[in-house]
């Protein structure tokens, strides 16, 4: 009997719906995506990836997620595509050369990602299931991507060269990429909400820079002395940014108008990747070394939950439309 009633509660447990939205957590070492409940900060279900997953983004509809397989020891050449209503991996899109994907990002039915070892950018086609776009940057260690709004152009934060690209869509169907010279190793970056600038996060000299996407210039560098920075991201309404100090083991926020620390947050070893609510209301901080996702109220800029999922870094949210 009591086994039977073991066996009821489990398949009860696997069962879990996935909520919409839904948190995604990518677990590095486990590779494992963690699918959260963001209203009951409960854990509902996972789904297996490939070896070192490190990014991961979400379909607009909220029915997949890609992940990049980045490797350990090894590069990873592998996206997982993961069915979330299902809560498994159905796919494994094998790379073939490109290796590191990272910089997982979702637009207009595709997903861009970073071939880091290659220095390039590539386009995954989950309909037709294959990669149908490669654009070199020439620069090295690109790891992150954003896609504009408009589909117009790209960032990227090429961490070995200390720089930015923003590469621009031409009117023949080309692109014209411009290189910005920044600050040592810069990892996180974000674009500011009204499009206007970028801002990029140094990992290994604690500063900031502020690029006027415009002019195409550095206008602005803010000295934070961060050990380590590892992610940027705005605040949705654009007031404040959070910066993730790997090393320090803390999180800052930015006041983004007068460029000013408002607090500094110690949230335990190896805070990584950030996630922001699309409401605002709260930010979702990855402490990898400690094996929990911070949760942070907006609001008061204090940690009011902690998720345990794994060795948590990439987060995305998913939801159903």
């Amino acid at each position: 009997m009591r086994l039977v009633l073991f066996i009821a509660a489990s398949a009860a447990l696997i069962a879990a719906e996935t909520p919409s939205p839904a948190l995604l957590v990518l677990n590095k070492e486990e590779a494992t995506l963690s699918i959260v409940d963001p209203s009951t900060l409960k854990v509902v279900g996972h789904a297996a990836t490939g070896e070192g997953p490190h990014e991961v983004a979400a379909a607009a509809d909220g029915k997949l997620a890609f992940v990049g397989n980045y490797g350990s020891q090894n590069p990873g050449s592998t996206i997982s595509v993961i069915d979330l209503i299902g809560q498994k991996e159905i796919r494994r899109v094998d790379l073939g050369s490109l290796r590191r994907p990272h910089g997982m990002f979702f637009a207009d039915g595709k997903v861009y990602f970073t071939a880091e070892v290659n220095k390039l950018i590539g386009r995954y086609d989950p309909a037709a299931n294959q990669v149908d776009w490669l654009l070199g940057t020439g620069q090295n260690t690109t790891h992150m991507v954003i896609v504009s709004k408009d589909g117009s152009k790209l960032f990227t934060a090429n961490i070995g060269s200390d720089s930015i690209s923003i590469i621009e869509r031409t009117g023949n169907g080309g692109w014209n990429e411009t290189v910005v010279p920044v600050g040592k190793g810069p990892e996180g970056i974000d674009v500011s909400p009204d499009g206007a600038q970028i801002w990029t996060a140094h990992s290994r000299d604690g500063g900031v820079s502020i690029i006027d996407i415009a002019s195409k210039k550095v206008i602005q560098t803010l000295q934070l002395g961060t050990k380590r920075s590892n992610r940027l991201k705005f605040t949705p309404d654009g007031k404040l940014v959070l910066i993730s100090d790997l090393d320090g083991g803390e999180l800052v926020v930015l006041d983004a108008s007068t460029k000013r620390e408002i607090r500094r947050m110690k949230l335990g070893r190896g805070p990584e990747g950030i996630l922001i609510a699309p409401d605002g209301e709260h930010a979702f901080v990855a402490v990898n070394g400690d094996n929990y996702v911070a949760v942070l109220n907006l609001k008061t800029l204090e940690v009011t939950g902690r998720i345990s999922t794994g060795s948590p870094d990439g987060m995305a949210w998913a939801e159903a439309r």
